[in-house]
């Protein structure tokens, strides 16, 4: 009988499948969004310079149109507008990244608490761009930005069932 129950009770501190992919998908999103934005944060004014200098060049005209659909003028002033405000973006989104990876760790531990956060941390960024850069980065193939945490926190909100308080 002893064993049966440590068997039982091994089995509740499994973490559900989900759960574990969910969580690893975090911490390697989080790596990755945090390089990325210490990349841009780096690079920010370099990128503009860039693209005026592409912009300008008279064979942007003869460039494919996908390219050139990626180097328009709301392009441009997007780029402005995120190199004269990096430091804001960048402080308020590593905080959000922060958060998530703290709410992951959390939820490995099955602690609701870790919900919550990751959620904060999830929505943080969104919130961030929408201030700082405005509604252009909500736009065309650039909605992928808010698609994928859509997609999280419904995934999440589903495992929230294993989760304690």
């Amino acid at each position: 009988m002893e064993q049966q129950d440590f068997l039982n009770e091994m089995e509740e501190k499994k973490l559900p499948s989900m759960l574990n992919v969910l969580t690893i998908l975090t911490f390697i999103a989080c790596a990755m969004g945090i390089i990325g934005d210490v990349y841009t944060f780096l690079t920010a004014e370099s990128g503009v310079r860039e693209m005026e200098k592409a912009m300008s060049d008279p064979n942007f005209q003869k460039a494919p149109e996908f390219v050139r659909n990626m180097m328009t003028p709301e392009m441009l002033e997007m780029k402005k507008t995120m190199a004269a405000n990096k430091l804001p973006i960048v402080i308020l989104n590593m905080l959000g990244f922060g958060l998530c990876l703290a709410g992951a760790i959390q939820m490995r531990n099955r602690k609701m608490q870790g919900y919550y956060l990751w959620l904060i941390g999830e929505i943080l960024p969104i919130i961030t761009s929408f201030i700082f850069i405005g509604t252009i980065l909500f736009s065309g193939w650039k909605l992928a930005f808010i698609a994928f945490p859509i997609i999280f926190i419904i995934l999440y909100t589903t495992q929230r069932k294993h989760l304690t308080k």
